[in-house]
């Protein structure tokens, strides 16, 4: 039950994140009201694969030095995950 739900919340924070890349990236062309870019790092930490597909897929931030944070959040939840689903494989397992 609760791993469904933290898959839901998951799923959902990386769909805001890559969307709100999307988004920004349009209204930056269109000279439309802007994401701030600290949203877009706290939306990348909750939601980093989509924040980094994001990036990649849209070609934005690419070039700014803080989000290089981005990869950094998306292997950080990698290893939380790893580690929450499946505590055998887990370097980190505490439990013992």
């Amino acid at each position: 039950m609760i791993q469904t739900i933290l898959q839901t919340l998951l799923l959902i924070a990386n769909t805001i994140s890559i969307a709100s890349f999307g988004l920004d990236k349009f209204n930056s062309k269109r000279r439309g009201h802007r994401i701030a870019e600290s949203r877009l790092l706290l939306l990348s930490f909750f939601g980093p694969f989509g924040g980094l597909g994001g990036m990649l897929i849209f070609r934005h931030k690419t070039r700014k030095i803080k989000f290089l944070l981005v990869p950094i959040f998306a292997i950080i939840q990698t290893v939380f995950l790893i580690w929450y689903f499946y505590p055998a494989l887990s370097i980190l397992n505490i439990s013992n």
